[in-house]
């Protein structure tokens, strides 16, 4: 299976609420069940500053997307970037996550100057783990009832990379 990594693109918004549709993309992130299409065109024709964002295609489908959230506007924040991530349900486990994590490490050192990347992940999602210590992330913190999912509060690991 051939993976390309691309830049996201505001018409991309369609391809891009079908993996946030998916049970386990959902369950994985900070996202709500059952988004809208129109909630994912308008964050994706307008999107904040300092946000660089791609896309892992499949063939002629997205199979998962990740956002490199910097700090233009905060001058002591301005050699970090948050990740956020997430894959489509039936692309799991194949190796999108990887290809993603690769080219925004690569975007990060080599083009943006990142000194630290940072993420949260919930405790209890081995694999997002595991991938993250894979690209040099290291657990700094446990982050308590971090957020509710499917009626219950969840722990959150606070993970971060230096370059």
């Amino acid at each position: 299976m051939e993976i390309v990594i691309r830049r996201l693109e505001p018409t991309d918004y369609l391809e891009v609420q079908k993996i946030f549709v998916g049970p386990k993309a959902i369950w994985g992130t900070s996202q709500l069940p059952f988004p809208s299409i129109e909630l994912w065109r308008k964050k994706l024709a307008d999107p904040p500053a300092g946000l660089f964002s791609l896309v892992a295609c499949v063939g002629d489908e997205i199979a998962g997307t990740l956002g490199i959230h910097t700090f233009p506007d905060n001058p002591r924040r301005r050699h970090v970037g948050q990740l956020g991530m997430a894959v489509r349900d039936d692309f799991q486990g194949k190796g999108v996550g990887s290809a993603l994590m690769k080219e925004s490490v690569n975007l990060a050192d080599k083009w943006l100057n990142l000194l630290r990347l940072e993420l949260e992940v919930y405790c209890d999602n081995d694999a997002a783990i595991a991938l993250y210590k894979k690209f040099g992330f290291e657990i700094e913190g446990r982050l308590v009832k971090f957020s509710f999912r499917e009626g219950e509060y969840v722990d959150a690991f606070f993970m971060a990379r230096l370059r």
